[in-house]
């Protein structure tokens, strides 16, 4: 039976969710499997991923939605802009990595943009901040899951790794800490914050 029929059996938001079980170690806790699923399951959907700007369809820039998000004086308001921001950067950033790149935008920027979305969203949601939480401590490793479920073998390269690193040295931000720990990077002493 090809993936397609097996999806059509159950859903594409639970084909996603068996998908995820089947694929991750450490497996992401059950409040985050079905957060994801659901939002694979709508970025299926191209009017869920794009929106109508200038009279035209298109994605809107995270550094934008960023903005968009810092503008708002309604915290619910930020916080729908900011989990826009975080399901876009993980799926663009697992996806979507080469064309990025080819325009000079690395992994990194995605997982500072996604992490840092996510981890504002665990301390001020009104729902789902468990989800939001471990999203946000494992962005890289939900990058690499995504990418392997949707059939996207793309591990973070060395250079990759480095650039987080080097973002972790100056900025000491935890939440990158994590990230590179969960890569599997020793982080021995404490980063330089000297800006």
């Amino acid at each position: 039976m090809t993936r397609v029929h097996q999806a059509g059996r159950y859903g594409l938001a639970e084909y996603f969710r068996k998908q995820l079980m089947d694929a991750s170690d450490p497996l992401p806790n059950e409040e985050t499997r079905w957060y994801l699923g659901n939002m694979l399951e709508r970025f299926s959907r191209s009017e869920a991923l794009f929106s109508y700007q200038d009279g035209h369809f298109g994605l809107r820039p995270l550094a934008l939605l960023y903005d968009d998000a810092q503008q708002c004086a309604a915290e619910r308001e930020r916080c729908l802009l900011l989990r826009q921001l975080g399901d876009q950067a993980l799926f663009l950033g697992a996806l979507f990595p080469e064309h990025y790149a080819r325009k000079g935008i690395g992994r990194d920027y995605f997982v500072g943009m996604g992490s840092g979305a996510y981890d504002y969203l665990a301390a001020h949601a009104l729902e789902m901040r468990n989800a939001f939480a471990e999203l946000a401590a494992r962005f890289a490793q939900m990058i690499e899951l995504v990418a392997r479920i949707c059939h996207r073998e793309q591990r973070f390269n060395a250079r990759e790794i480095l650039a987080l690193y080097q973002r972790w040295q100056h900025t000491g931000d935890p939440a990158l800490a994590q990230q590179l720990k969960a890569l599997g990077v020793s982080l021995e002493g404490s980063p330089n914050q000297s800006h």
